[in-house]
């Protein structure tokens, strides 16, 4: 990372972080206190890139388990919309067309899912 100038290393991180909370290049330099330029140029950087994206894939896996702890709340909605009389019958007919839909995708999963493990421990024994 020589020749990146003093800024780079000092302000790498938090020019990470502001790019996953800005909408722009140039908000999240101007966040961290950096020409865009300057940002736009980091982004060139192998080693910047890499920090970047583990960055958002961290963000993502933190978002999507806060989704997954949702799920029962959500499923709960679904199946009180499915059974109460007051939700009109279109409504009614979409939440059991939802569950059926889900029910079949999750059991193609599950076979799906088997059938990978089967074959995993197939080539496991050839080798």
């Amino acid at each position: 990372m020589k020749g990146h100038g003093s800024k780079f290393p000092r302000k790498m991180y938090p020019a990470i972080a502001a790019l996953l909370k800005c909408s722009t290049v140039e908000e999240a330099a101007h966040a961290v206190g950096i020409a865009p330029n300057t940002l736009s140029k980091w982004m060139k950087i192998p080693e910047f890139m890499a920090a970047y994206r583990e960055a958002i894939h961290s963000d993502y896996s933190q978002s999507m388990s806060r989704l997954r702890q949702a799920t029962p709340a959500a499923v709960t909605t679904v199946l009180k919309n499915m059974v109460d009389p007051k939700t009109p019958p279109a409504g009614r007919q979409r939440a059991a067309e939802y569950v059926i839909n889900r029910t079949a995708k999750s059991i193609e999963s599950e076979d799906i899912l088997a059938r990978v493990e089967a074959l995993e421990r197939q080539l496991q024994k050839t080798n």
